[in-house]
């Protein structure tokens, strides 16, 4: 077997967190605005089966490539990437359980019990200090963040809100800890390198996640924190915009790491206009849904044709060309225990 054709790197499931997005928001707007239901389940559909392939291979690398599989978990800015592991094992759970509620129940208590695990590990790893601040990127809302609003809104899927609001605060309290973290290194030490530079999209997925997770545990029209949630993630979307031409660089598979805050904020927008007849979110929902299909719609054409060319994995993310350029710290080096 030629191991390195399986050495996937965990940032590919990225595109799973923005198919299951877009999934997601075809099945509001179909409750919302009277769209045909297929859609979103045909979008989910393809979630899960990107979800299953690359499942499939990244468990195939831990056998086939295991020096490069602990090499990834190794590294300080690689290693937060596999969040997005057990974060799209529930996202794809949440697609399967309206059409099978065991095995969908089954699948996001696997994701949410090892998200759980591997952000305990992997953060508690860094408390330990010594990590070089050029490695801090927004990767590392990955593990504690995203991981912690998926749960909530995954808890939220099966019926269990108020679990789900543990998981809010978790994540929603992470996220205004590491905000400052992170905006602090981008500010203050030198810019990103060419490759990590498309990792600026996730800066806007804690707010607008946080947004589509406080729909999922709360009840009842948009109140402030709604209000608040939604303006800070168009203002972090619109930053995000306005630095695209400082991103651009030609097209890998890491610009996939804009889809889930693009899916998220739309969502939970869209949720919110179902809840109330509020006139910020009956007037921005349309736009923003719109908006989430044309960022899917494009990436997903242009990895069509990024595979037709046929490029080696190790040009397809951030993941192998950041490795040269971000030392791994120490602590990160060594087994956390």
């Amino acid at each position: 077997m030629n191991a390195s054709r399986w050495a996937v790197p965990a940032s590919y499931f990225s595109m799973v967190l923005g198919l299951t997005g877009l999934g997601n928001g075809w099945r509001v707007a179909a409750r919302l605005w009277g769209f045909p239901a297929w859609i979103g389940e045909t979008v989910m559909a393809v979630a899960v089966t990107v979800w299953a392939v690359l499942l499939l291979r990244f468990a195939i690398k831990w056998i086939a490539a295991r020096e490069a599989a602990k090499a990834e978990a190794a590294h300080p800015i690689l290693c937060c990437f596999i969040a997005l592991v057990p974060v799209a094992t529930m996202l794809a759970g949440i697609g399967v359980l309206p059409h099978a509620h065991g095995v969908g129940t089954g699948i996001i208590l696997a994701g949410a019990a090892a998200s759980l695990l591997f952000g305990l590990w992997r953060h508690g790893g860094q408390w330990r200090g010594g990590r070089d601040e050029k490695t801090t990127t927004t990767v590392l809302y990955l593990p504690t963040v995203g991981a912690n609003l998926v749960s909530a809104i995954a808890m939220s899927a099966l019926g269990w809100p108020t679990w789900g609001q543990l998981f809010f605060g978790a994540g929603v309290l992470a996220w205004i800890v590491q905000e400052s973290i992170i905006l602090g290194r981008l500010l203050t030490v030198e810019p990103l390198p060419l490759t990590l530079r498309p990792t600026v999209g996730i800066q806007m997925a804690p707010p607008a996640v946080s947004l589509l997770a406080y729909a999922a545990v709360t009840t009842g029209p948009p109140d402030l924190v709604a209000r608040m949630l939604l303006g800070y993630a168009i203002v972090q979307a619109l930053m995000v915009l306005r630095l695209m031409p400082w991103i651009r660089q030609p097209f890998t598979l890491s610009y996939w790491a804009f889809t889930f805050g693009a899916t998220a904020i739309s969502t939970g927008t869209m949720r919110f206009a179902e809840r109330g007849d509020d006139p910020v979110f009956t007037t921005l929902a349309p736009a923003l849904f719109v908006m989430s299909n044309v960022v899917i719609a494009g990436l997903s054409v242009a990895s069509v044709l990024w595979v037709l060319r046929a490029k080696p994995a190790s040009a397809s993310a951030p993941a192998p060309a950041s490795a040269a350029t971000a030392p791994a710290a120490p602590t990160d080096r060594a087994p956390m225990r």
